[in-house]
């Protein structure tokens, strides 16, 4: 499966917008700088008390549905 390694930087309550239905994709650049949709409820597995910071590979199907979203360390 295809994946892809982001940068995400959201505040608690930039997350809690996502959280509430708010905002349904997030918007996000990978490390090699490709622009990269996500659906928001992904957040909700890595998700914190300070919201969502750190680097994360996401994992794609082949025909690109959002599969899996996975801390970097």
């Amino acid at each position: 499966m295809p994946t892809i390694d982001v940068v995400i930087e959201l505040s608690h309550d930039a997350c809690l917008a996502h959280y509430e239905g708010r905002v349904g994709q997030v918007h996000t650049r990978s490390l090699d700088g490709r622009k990269v949709i996500f659906p928001a409820e992904a957040l909700r597995r890595v998700v914190t008390r300070d919201g969502v910071h750190g680097c994360f590979r996401l994992t794609f199907s082949d025909v690109g549905r959002f599969v899996s979203i996975e801390p970097l360390t």
